[in-house]
C-alpha cells in the first residue's frame, strides 16, 4: 500500500492560492504561509497532513500526491473544499 506525507495550504479561492504560491516561489516559508492563510485544521501546524494511505484524501490530491514530483509546490488543485497547493515530502 502506497504511503505518503505532505503539507497543504488551503483556500478559498483559485486567485488567493496563485498568490500563495507566486510567494513561495519567491522564497516564503511554507509553514508560515500555512499558519497565517490556510483553513484546514492542519494550518495550525504549518499545514502538516502527517502520513496516509493512498486513497485516504479526496481524488484529486490524491492524484497529485502519488503521481508528481516530491518538494516541489503543486497546484492550485481544486476539490470540494477549496484550492490546495500541494508540497510532496516523501512517498513509498
Amino acid at each position: 500500500m502506497a504511503i505518503a506525507s505532505a503539507v497543504h495550504i488551503l483556500v478559498k479561492t483559485e486567485e488567493e492560492a496563485l498568490k500563495l504560491k507566486q510567494k513561495l516561489a519567491k522564497g516564503a516559508d511554507f509553514s508560515l504561509l500555512a499558519k497565517k492563510h490556510s483553513i484546514c485544521p492542519s494550518g495550525k501546524r504549518g499545514g502538516d497532513l502527517g502520513e496516509f494511505r493512498k486513497g485516504q484524501m479526496v481524488k484529486p490530491f490524491d492524484q497529485v500526491v502519488f503521481t508528481q514530483a516530491l518538494y516541489k509546490v503543486h497546484g492550485p488543485v481544486k476539490t470540494q473544499f477549496g484550492y490546495h497547493l500541494i508540497k510532496i515530502l516523501y512517498r513509498t
